[in-house]
């Protein structure tokens, strides 16, 4: 039943009336995976591109919820067919979450079971810092479920960061999802400090509060609502970085096995249904980096 649910699109990768752009692709994961890495380019590659975004793509590309949307905005600015690489200044201007979205739309196209997965990678950057980040998490058949980081898909990417592995098989002690990483806090007693967006003395967003965040999108993404990663509900009073009030850990203690090691797919979407906490509303408030904090409906 599980796979049979994450074989079919959500709203959010649904491919919709541009579905067509999808009938030349490969079914092999890997192959999936360099042409979703071929048509965007993070927000934080410029450098490595040589490229400048403009500024209308930096700050409004990434809040882009929709696949269909985002692939409109592929076509208008090349409609070449999706496997064929695209130039910098024609491609999707996203972060770790679309990348993993297109594959993760790509792979349920074909019938491949996928889903993203919320935690946080220890390969970027900072040594010994956990930095926020998504991947797309697909059924092999002879292995089961595998990480695949389609974001370093391409060899020049892969080798600008610390990433001595396999893309399509992260190893799951250099990603950790989000429930896992919150019981390396509390239960073997890791530093919150290495766990968020970037270390402490870069901005606020790290710790305790900022993993809880993450368990929430984690278990929205597995039950196929794949969020923008900034948009918020259910326990987030409070400033970033501060530490949560004991009766909120004692509720993440709760959550966090359901969502790290072998999720059970059924006790998944019981939590989700059940608690107001954890399940997303219609309308969530949305933090985005440059536009601004905006209550939106979603689908």
């Amino acid at each position: 039943m599980s796979l049979a649910f994450y074989a079919t699109h959500s709203t959010f990768s649904d491919p919709g009336e541009l579905a067509d752009y999808y009938a030349d692709l490969p079914r092999d994961p890997a192959q999936l995976a360099r042409i979703s890495r071929d048509l965007l380019i993070h927000r934080l590659e410029g450098d490595l591109f040589g490229h400048t975004h403009p500024a209308d793509r930096l700050h409004n590309d990434a809040e882009t919820r929709y696949i269909d949307d985002i692939l409109r905005i592929l076509v208008e600015r090349n409609d070449a067919p999706l496997h064929v690489r695209r130039e910098a200044g024609d491609r999707f201007v996203g972060i770790c979450r679309d990348f993993s979205l297109l594959l993760c739309s790509f792979l349920r196209q074909a019938g491949i079971p996928a889903r993203i997965r919320s935690g946080f990678a220890d390969y970027f950057g900072s040594d010994g810092f956990h930095c926020d980040h998504v991947v797309t998490e697909y059924w092999d058949e002879e292995r089961g479920w595998l990480f695949a980081d389609a974001q370093l898909a391409d060899p020049r990417i892969t080798a600008n960061w610390n990433a001595d592995f396999d893309p399509m098989d992260v190893p799951r002690d250099r990603f950790l999802v989000a429930g896992k990483a919150w019981r390396a806090i509390r239960e073997d007693g890791a530093d919150p400090k290495t766990f968020g967006l970037h270390p402490p003395e870069e901005g606020p967003f790290w710790g305790e509060r900022f993993v809880a965040g993450n368990i929430r999108l984690d278990l929205a993404a597995l039950n196929k609502v794949e969020t923008l990663l900034w948009d918020v509900w259910g326990e987030d009073e409070g400033e970033p970085g501060e530490p949560l009030p004991e009766s909120s850990r004692a509720f993440y203690d709760r959550v966090a096995p359901v969502v790290s090691g072998d999720v059970s797919f059924d006790a998944a979407r019981k939590l989700f249904a059940e608690d107001d906490t954890l399940r997303t509303p219609k309308t969530v408030t949305c933090y985005a980096p440059f536009n601004g904090p905006s209550r939106v409906t979603l689908r």
